[in-house]
């Protein structure tokens, strides 16, 4: 769009000097459409009802759904705000234009997305201390307040019942994130902020009602996937709604997109001028579209684990459940109507940034608020599929959170599953983004190969498959399997990916940002760059971090702690891969980082590490201690090898897989060597026919005259 369509959009925008927003009494609107959701899903449910026996009162009934439902919507905000500073509104002013090096000040956009974080936190914090008092007073039956003990048992309930200790933790999370946003203004800084809040998430998905489940890992990773997506995507409406006086100001200015940002293509130096609100509208659509797939498929898998059967779908639960997902539905038809009509319109000039605005954010932050009373209702509801363990549970059910599998045959390994869907989501995001980079990079008629492409996606392909086959079952109760599972994770799968080049492909397919945001393409230049970037894949970190990961891990109460807690598994998962993937970056990797080292000193590693691997695989092997024997020799499992032979086949079985990929590596960096000894020789041969040889002939000459002299000296 040229700068005169621009200049119309500002036009519109400032034809009414009188409407800098929208009537206030529309944003009160939210929370009271949100209450009366939750009003009306209760008493759907009858779960605000009185009960029979230790009824706490109904201040706790119905006020502690209510501080759940604040609690849950101050979060959110803050989460969306957080969003925001980082990575779609700027945070500073054009300091160029200043013609002087004082520090740039804050962009007015950026400065009122981080009011709007500090309030909503200190609401955050109050409301978690709320809930935390009000669950304690409807577990044990009491109204608040209680009788003399009330005050000893609340602090017995936040210290030692896991419920209580969850919450209390989402207490502390709060409260520091409020001192943070308070403190903090450096990108960095609110970027961590932002995933230290996600970690109130992980509480409230491990505390949820299905963590108990049939499916607990699964239940508990869709339901953490499901508030990530929802966190983020009412977050930055709430956010939008905030900022809209300033979206719609006629002093708002303008920003720049790509040309052909619409249709996902165009070189990066063809630019045009919008108005500011298209640009903060096209960015939080893109989070937008990602977070409603994430809702929408999370919330499916996670009421399929609370509802057993069709006809659960009628009851109280289910009819909430139904209601959620047709207002999901909806939402996302409203979101796909924005992105593909209204915020075009915007960018072309056809409608106001205020309009444009409050038509994006009004209707769905309606539709949204309705959806989190129900949500609220949902987790105050009884599901229709048992949760509690039944008083014959097997031991591999009360120690695994799994029945005991069957005896593994060969066939086993392939057919058997669990489907992880963390892990799932994981690699279906890493594909997707890989393969829009890689189509993005060919439609500029730029090269990439084919074979990289096809690498990174059978290393996710085997990576799904390490964290929802037959391995990933079986690993909960063979050490065996396990250590395969460990391997793979460390040796198998980083060496497809990273022959894949990712950061590489992603440079190359994004666009840079030069109005002070850092978007996706600057947050991995500064992570490349920076401090921490620098220590993590120098040669002599990532070696001893690989291989002393595995003393660490199997021989402290690190493991201990992976095998009992679902936090620790998915820790476990993510630490083994990302140590794994930054030793082969350092080997066989093309993607840049600050130091790579020789070829030489690259076999030199991969040779101690596989000294080292095999010195431990050897140690198991001939060990008789049984490593985590509260939970290896107490599964019941009645067929296979002892619990001990087990493990002395897994030391096995980590010396000889380890040495498979260990020669593949060796051989891929001796292809390298190879090359870039060739690629030496082609650029020393065009330099001497670009001179002629003359670092030849001087070197010839010098000899010469040295030959001279010395015959000189022999005649003398």
């Amino acid at each position: 769009m040229s700068s005169r369509t621009a200049e119309r959009a500002d036009h519109g925008t400032a034809a009414r000097p009188g409407r800098r927003g929208i009537d206030p009494w529309w944003l009160a609107a939210v929370p009271v459409v949100a209450l009366t959701a939750l009003v009306l899903a209760m008493l759907w449910t009858g779960s605000g009802a009185a009960r029979l026996a230790a009824d706490p009162g109904a201040l706790v009934r119905w006020g502690l759904p209510a501080a759940e439902l604040v609690h849950n919507g101050a979060l959110v905000v803050v989460m969306g705000a957080l969003l925001f500073a980082v990575g779609i509104v700027p945070s500073t002013r054009d300091a160029r234009r200043r013609g002087d090096r004082a520090p740039a000040p804050e962009h007015p956009l950026f400065s009122s997305t981080m009011r709007l974080a500090e309030a909503a936190a200190v609401v955050w914090t109050v409301a978690a201390v709320a809930v935390l008092v009000l669950s304690y007073s409807d577990v044990a039956g009491v109204p608040v307040g209680g009788d003399g003990t009330y005050t000893q048992q609340l602090l017995h309930y936040t210290t030692d019942i896991p419920t209580g200790q969850a919450q209390a933790a989402i207490v502390v999370v709060a409260a520091v994130v409020t001192t943070l946003v308070f403190g903090v203004r450096a990108l960095l800084g609110l970027l961590l902020t932002l995933a230290l809040s996600c970690a109130a998430l992980v509480a409230m998905a491990l505390n949820g009602h299905s963590a108990g489940g049939e499916d607990h890992m699964g239940a508990v990773n869709s339901l953490g996937l499901h508030l990530l997506g929802v966190g983020l995507w009412t977050g930055g409406l709430a956010v939008l709604a905030w900022l809209s006086p300033q979206l719609s100001a006629p002093d708002a200015g303008t920003g720049t997109l790509p040309e052909g940002a619409a249709r996902g293509r165009g070189p990066a130096a063809a630019r045009r001028r919008v108005p500011i609100a298209a640009v903060v509208l096209r960015r939080f659509s893109a989070v937008a579209l990602g977070a409603f797939f994430l809702v929408l498929l999370s919330g499916t898998v996670n009421a399929a684990v609370r509802i057993g059967s069709w006809d659960q779908l009628f009851s109280g639960y289910g009819g909430l459940v139904l209601v959620k997902a047709v207002l999901t539905l909806g939402l996302g038809l409203a979101g796909l109507a924005h992105r593909r009509w209204l915020v075009p319109a915007l960018e072309a000039g056809r409608l106001t940034a205020r309009r444009a605005v409050w038509q994006l954010v009004l209707g769905e932050l309606l539709l949204m608020g309705a959806v989190m009373g129900v949500a609220v209702a949902l987790s105050r509801t009884a599901p229709p599929v048992p949760e509690e363990l039944a008083p014959d549970a097997s031991p591999a059910l009360i120690l695994t959170w799994y029945e005991l599998p069957p005896e593994p045959t060969a066939a086993s390994w392939v057919t058997t599953w669990r489907i992880d869907w963390l892990w799932l989501a994981v690699c279906v995001f890493l594909a997707v983004v890989y393969l829009w980079a890689f189509v993005r990079v060919r439609r500029r008629r730029d090269s990439w190969s084919v074979l990289r492409t096809l690498s990174w996606l059978t290393g996710l392909g085997v990576l799904f498959y390490i964290t929802s086959g037959g391995f990933a079952v079986y690993g909960r109760v063979l050490f065996s399997a396990h250590m395969v599972e460990h391997m793979a994770l460390t040796m198998v799968v980083p060496i497809f990916l990273v022959l894949g080049a990712p950061v590489t492909l992603l440079l190359k397919a994004l666009e840079s940002r030069p109005d002070g945001t850092r978007g996706p393409r600057e947050w991995i230049l500064r992570l490349v760059h920076s401090g921490f970037g620098k220590v993590v894949t120098h040669p002599i970190f990532a070696a001893v971090n690989f291989a002393g990961s595995i003393v660490v891990f199997y021989f402290t109460p690190l493991f201990h702690f992976t095998l009992h807690y679902h936090v620790g598994h998915v820790f476990m998962v993510v630490h083994f891969l990302i140590t794994g993937y930054l030793f082969m970056l350092v080997l066989i990797g093309v993607d840049p980082i600050p130091y790579r080292p020789g070829h030489m000193m690259r076999l030199v590693l991969l040779l101690a590490t596989m000294v080292y691997h095999a010195f431990v695989g050897v140690a198991l092997m001939g060990s008789d201690t049984l490593l985590q024997a509260s939970w290896f020799g107490n599964t019941g499992r009645d067929w296979g090898r002892t619990a001990i032979e087990d493990q002395q086949l897994g030391g096995a079985l980590m010396w000889g897989i380890g040495e498979f990929p260990t020669v593949v590596v060796a051989v891929v960096v001796a292809i390298m060597w190879a090359i870039e000894g060739t690629k030496e020789n082609r650029r020393a041969d065009r330099k001497a026919d670009r001179t002629d040889d003359a670092e030849l002939k001087a070197y010839n000459e010098m000899m010469s005259g040295l030959a001279e002299r010395d015959d000189r000296a022999a005649r003398r």
